[in-house]
């Protein structure tokens, strides 16, 4: 027989054990998983019908805005040899500052005195150039004197002209006198003979009056051969002055040619001064080209060349300069599927490679760590990679960018688009349709619009 104390015993064993297996398969308790699958239910469709912001995403890489800004090669103009270095791969210069000195490698440009030597040939060309010009003043007076002095010498002749015309018109009167003589004296001598023969007068009377006409008939042959010789020197004279034109004008025109001659030759030598010139300015300019000078304020690197002597070919390439700037931009490649969705003007959210964020791609404005653009030119063909460039430049209106980035610097952006719901993006993704076309509104153009005259302002200022 147990005892009393045994029995409590076990009794109180047993209900320690079914108190144990209650606990432990909660036999007898209400479950909560209907209330936990109604709420996550409700919270799903909640978010379901949240505004969700589409985007386009796509990797790029810094840049800056102006193509003067970006990576630039230094060239050499001349060919040459490195006589000296001036910087080393790292050093950051100012434009203007030297980087390399070249020496000279071919033979017509060796001469140390190259430019004197030019400069004393030009100088000797212009002397050329100016006796030429005062033999050309020399002929111009000459000629100037030989028409003075054939004016002179037709005036003088002229006169003479003129006297012998005159003594010729005298001539002339005089001959027709003497042959009025000359025919009252035949007549006479006419009548005489008949009277000579009627017996009217003696013989010695008709040979009186006889010896009267021929004395008048060789006053007329005189006077006429006085008159032929009258004629005769004035035929001479206006010979003579013809004569004299073509001599003044042979000796005018000679000193014309010599005009003409020195002036021509004033002229060419002209052209060879300026040849010479053009020669020299070159000569001049060539030795400006054999110190390489940094184009604009930057870092240099990849020095192609190394050492001293090297020879380097026309338009060869020296080194790179990474400039200074802040300017900085960022290029998308965006798929042509997406293209028409990308407007200029339009936002884009960036995460740079090296800064920590926190991204929430529908959520884009409760997103931590990212910066802001703007899209500020749309290529309009295709690149080598088969996508479109998209240009994104800092939007200064909002958080700026970070000074630390560089060119070449990765960056993931977000071309932010429409406003949706949850529920229609996902049916958007799973069907594999594209986002919805997004055009901007007025109000956003408008602002864009204040922007951008802020900014030219700003550019204005500075």
């Amino acid at each position: 027989m147990k005892s009393f104390s045994e029995i409590n015993l076990e009794d109180a064993n047993s209900s320690n054990q079914f108190s144990s297996c209650k606990n432990i398969y909660k036999i007898g308790r209400k479950s909560n998983i209907t209330q936990w699958l109604i709420s996550i239910v409700t919270i799903g469709l909640i978010i379901l019908f949240l505004p969700w912001t589409q985007s386009i995403r796509s990797k790029g890489s810094i840049t800056t805005l102006r193509q003067e800004q970006r990576l630039q090669e230094v060239n050499t103009v001349i060919a040459g040899k490195v006589l000296k270095w001036y910087i080393k791969e790292g050093d950051f210069v100012n434009a203007g500052d030297t980087l390399l000195q070249l020496g000279e490698t071919k033979v017509e440009y060796i001469d140390p005195l190259l430019l004197s030597r030019t400069q004393q040939q030009i100088n000797a060309k212009q002397q050329s150039i100016e006796s030429y010009r005062n033999k050309a003043s020399t002929s111009e007076k000459q000629m100037d004197a030989l028409k003075e002095g054939k004016n002179l010498k037709l005036q003088s002749l002229n006169n003479k002209l003129q006297q012998q015309q005159l003594k010729v018109e005298i001539d002339s009167n005089d001959l027709v006198a003497a042959k009025n003589e000359l025919n009252i004296a035949k007549r006479q001598i006419d009548a005489a003979k008949t009277m000579l023969d009627g017996g009217a007068i003696s013989l010695v009377d008709f040979e009186r009056r006889k010896v009267s006409y021929q004395n008048i008939q060789a006053k007329r042959n005189g006077i006429e051969n006085k008159y032929l010789q009258s004629k005769q020197e004035l035929v001479g004279l206006r010979i003579e002055k013809n004569s004299v034109i073509q001599d003044y004008i042979d000796k005018i025109s000679k000193a014309e040619g010599e005009i003409f001659a020195s002036l021509s030759n004033v002229a060419s030598t002209e052209s060879e001064v300026s040849k010479l010139q053009n020669i020299y300015a070159s000569y001049s300019e060539r030795n400006q080209y054999y110190y390489i000078i940094a184009p604009q304020s930057g870092q240099v690197i990849k020095a192609k060349k190394e050492g001293i002597g090297e020879m380097l070919k026309e338009g060869e390439t020296i080194a790179e300069i990474v400039p200074n700037t802040n300017n900085y931009a960022v290029e998308m490649f965006v798929e042509p599927m997406n293209i028409p969705l990308i407007n200029i003007g339009q936002k884009v959210r960036f995460v740079f490679d090296g800064f920590p964020a926190i991204l929430f791609s529908g959520w884009p404005n409760n997103s931590y760590g990212t910066f802001d653009g703007k899209v500020v030119a749309i290529e309009s063909s295709l690149s080598s990679n088969g996508k479109y460039r998209v240009l994104v430049a800092e939007d200064s209106t909002h958080k700026r960018w970070p000074k630390e980035i560089r060119l070449g610097c990765g960056a993931m952006g977000m071309a932010l688009l429409k406003d949706v719901p949850v529920y229609y993006e996902l049916w958007r993704n799973i069907n594999g349709f594209p986002p919805e076309y997004y055009k901007p509104s007025k109000e956003e153009k408008d602002q864009k619009g204040v922007n951008k005259e802020k900014e030219t302002a700003v550019q204005i200022k500075k």
